[in-house]
Parts: structure tokens; C-alpha cells; sequence
């Protein structure tokens, strides 16, 4: 059977769309999957973090990764997902046809949203393209601060967008936590401390509920 692929996809820059892509893979690996993630970003910052993190493991990253771009993405992602239980793309913060090909490949599409206005504003587009290429798509509430009155209608907005089945909000929310790019910068995720945290928990509640969702 072909493992599960998630995209995560987000048309606005700065969502947090790759820092949720390698929190969630490790999380993944961690619950006993077979592993792999593409990086189809130019940007090439989960590539970057990759390298970040063979060095730090002595080269035994504990998962796949590939950096692919154009007509060779859907090939490549079918062939790992032949090979692994769970495909991550980080997919291009633009409308091209890369985000497309990552989305139409897409067992689920992950969309990360940040409650702040330009976040709501910018996640149309996703979910067009989501619908278009007729895929479920779920929203995930990201970098959430402490509770204030902006905030809790910024969530309320989000909440509004959903409509399943096409669209679900996930239970799981991320909080505002400089963990989560702290501990990136060692080739690491908020999964894999010694300590229990409040990242650690969100990120590996967050996974389960998005294998759970996929079936």
C-alpha cells in the first residue's frame, strides 16, 4: 500500500510552512513511520535544515530527503510514497505550477494559518487550489499567541473558513514558541528534547491527529 503524502502549502511567505513540515516529519518518524520529505521551495530551507541535521546526527538524519523541482516532482513523490509510510512536501509559497503538482499529489493538504489578518486574507488561494484539484485540506492554527480579544476573533475567522469534508480545522493548535526555530538551528525538533514541553506535545498531538484525519 503507498504511504500518505502531506503537503503543506501556504501562498504567504512567512507562515511557518517549512518550520511545520520538519517539526511534523520528526514527529512522524518518532511514531514508527517510514519517513521522507521533498522540498520543492526554491527558497531550499528545509534542504538547508537537512544538512543542519546530518551533521548533528553523524549523517543518520532518521528520514528520506529530496530537493526536486518541475516536472519531476510527482514521479519522485510517487516513488517514495511506494517506498515510505509518510511523503512531507514543503511546497512553493506561490501560486506556480509546483504548488499545484504538490497539492494534486497530496493524500492531505496541511495548511499552516497564522491568526492575523494577511494570514486569513492569503489562505484563499490554497484553498482554490485545494478545491480545484479536488483535495481535503486542513487548517492549521500557527504560532497562536496567549489569548487576546484580536486573536480570538482572528481563530473565529479561521473557524468560519472550515466546511467539511473539503475543509477541516484541526483540534491540535501550535502555539507562538521560539522552540520551534531554536531548535531547528541545531538540526533538531521539539519532539526529540529529553524534557516534555508544551511545544513538544502540541507538535506530536498535531501528528496524530493529521494521521488520524488521513485514515
Amino acid at each position: 500500500m503507498a504511504g500518505k503524502v502531506f503537503t503543506v502549502a501556504q501562498q504567504k511567505g512567512g507562515a511557518g510552512k517549512t518550520t511545520l513540515a520538519a517539526h511534523l516529519a520528526i514527529a512522524w518518524m518518532q511514531l514508527g513511520r517510514s519517513v521522507a520529505t521533498v522540498d520543492i521551495d526554491p527558497q531550499g530551507s528545509l534542504t538547508r535544515w537537512h544538512a543542519v541535521r546530518m551533521a548533528a546526527t553523524g549523517g543518520a538524519p532518521g528520514f528520506t530527503h529530496v530537493q526536486i523541482t518541475g516536472w519531476r516532482t510527482q514521479a519522485e513523490v510517487e516513488k517514495l510514497a511506494r517506498d515510505h509510510d509518510v511523503v512531507v512536501i514543503d511546497s512553493p509559497p506561490h501560486a506556480q505550477t509546483e504548488a499545484r503538482i504538490a497539492v494534486r499529489a497530496a493524500s492531505l493538504v496541511v495548511a499552516p494559518v497564522q491568526p492575523s489578518p494577511m494570514d486569513l486574507w492569503a489562505v484563499h488561494p490554497t484553498l482554490d487550489l485545494a478545491a480545484q484539484e479536488k483535495r481535503r485540506l486542513l487548517l492549521v492554527l500557527n504560532r497562536v499567541p496567549p489569548r487576546a480579544k484580536i486573536a480570538d476573533e482572528l481563530v473565529a475567522k479561521v473557524q468560519e473558513l472550515a466546511n467539511p469534508p473539503a475543509v477541516e480545522l484541526a483540534a491540535a493548535q501550535i502555539g507562538n514558541r521560539t522552540a520551534y526555530a531554536g531548535t531547528l538551528l541545531t538540526g533538531l525538533s521539539v519532539t526529540e528534547g529529553v524534557r516534555r514541553t508544551l511545544a513538544a506535545a502540541e507538535m506530536q498531538a498535531l501528528a496524530e491527529e493529521i494521521l488520524a484525519r488521513a485514515g
